[in-house]
Order: structure tokens, then C-alpha cells, then sequence
């Protein structure tokens, strides 16, 4: 379960504590601390496989993207801060982040053009909370608008306002369109349509896949 820890604290006191040393992960949210469960082996091989099929197709298109270990997102309107199960940064953007240097964050939309979560049991963070934070109107200034948001909800977990009636698992692909955002839903053996990577040959079995096989 996720633990809160604490009172409520600004964004510069959040990241002059944490992350500390002892290897936990830690969130804020709306100025209140959140620690973050240690994932299962499943979560953790289907990060790693998307990590690898992404990195080969930006690599094979020549572009400057990478996906770092540990990096914060910061809505501009609140206090809260978000590490993702999986950041797409483009580099060349960096040099216009004012955190980046110091604290490894990144506040705009040109800098992170896909962001993936893998639903856990707090799965109403990633449909709810980080959703509205990550992928707001893009007509309101002060709101992020990350161009794609892949929620990978691999076991099923998320509400049947989410993911449909009967659960099933289910990837979704929020992307921007036109200044608003379109959500497509991914099962089986169809093709991910990714605006980031359109020619990605990837579907939505083969990344539930790399959870389970030995």
C-alpha cells in the first residue's frame, strides 16, 4: 500500500530530502509525500522491455532522445512531482529547463514527448491524478500537455470506466491532437498506434507478454 509520509512540504523541500539513500522511491502530491511500493518482478521486466523497444526505434530514427534512470516531472501549477515507470526525454530541450542542472526535473511539455506508467495497485494515480497532471487542455498555458501518455494497465486493475466491462488488460494511448486529447484503447495482437513512433512495430500482447515469460 502507499504510504504517506509526513506533513505537507513545498517542491525545493521535497527534493532537498528525498530521494534519500535508502533506495525508496518517493512522489509528491500536492505537497504531501508519497512513498512508493516496491514494484513486482512482472512491472518491472514490462518497463524493461518497453525501455528497450523504444530505445532501439528513436535510436533507428537518429533522434536525440534518451530514458534516464531517475528524473522528476513538475506540473507548473502545483506542488507536486511525479517519477514515471518510464520518461522519454528529448535532450535537445534541456538547456530551457531551469531545474534540470541541479534537480534532475523537468517542467515542460517539449521536453518529455512520451511518458509511460505500468499500473500497480495504486492504480487511481495513474488514471486520475497523473492523468489530469501529465495531459490537461493544452489551450490553458499553465498546464503541461505532454504530447503521448501510455497507461499499461497489464493485470487489469484499473475501474470499468477505464478499461471496460468485463476487465480485461488493456494499454491506453493518450495523445495530443489538435489541442485536445484523443485516448485510444490497445488489446491482443493489434498494432500500438504511437504519434511519437508511428512506425513502432509493437502491440499490446507482446508488452503484457514480457511479464510472464520464463
Amino acid at each position: 500500500m502507499t504510504q504517506v509520509l509526513g506533513k505537507v512540504v513545498t517542491f525545493d523541500e521535497f527534493v532537498a530530502k528525498y530521494p534519500d539513500n535508502t533506495g525508496q522511491r518517493y512522489e509528491l502530491y500536492d505537497g504531501v509525500i508519497i512513498e512508493i511500493p516496491q514494484p513486482t518482478g512482472d512491472h518491472e521486466e514490462i518497463v524493461v522491455f518497453l525501455s528497450t523497444k523504444i530505445t532501439l526505434e528513436y535510436s533507428r530514427l537518429g533522434l536525440r532522445y534518451g530514458i534516464p534512470k531517475t528524473v522528476l516531472v513538475k506540473p507548473l501549477e502545483n506542488e507536486s512531482a511525479y517519477s514515471p515507470d518510464l520518461l522519454l526525454l528529448n535532450l535537445t530541450n534541456l538547456v530551457n529547463e531551469s531545474l534540470w542542472k541541479k534537480e534532475s526535473t523537468v517542467t515542460q511539455a517539449a521536453s518529455i514527448p512520451l511518458v509511460i506508467e505500468v499500473v500497480s495497485t495504486n492504480w487511481r494515480n495513474d488514471y486520475l491524478k497523473k492523468y489530469a497532471d501529465y495531459v490537461r487542455v493544452a489551450s490553458r498555458r499553465e498546464e503541461m500537455a505532454i504530447p503521448e501518455y501510455w497507461i499499461v494497465d497489464y493485470g487489469a486493475l484499473g475501474g470499468r470506466e477505464f478499461i471496460g466491462k468485463p476487465k480485461k488488460p488493456t494499454l491506453l494511448v493518450c495523445s495530443l491532437e489538435e489541442g485536445e486529447y484523443r485516448v485510444s484503447k490497445f488489446r491482443g495482437n493489434g498494432r500500438i498506434q504511437s504519434p511519437t513512433f508511428p512506425e513502432l512495430d509493437l502491440t499490446a500482447e507482446q508488452i503484457f507478454s514480457a511479464g510472464t515469460v520464463r
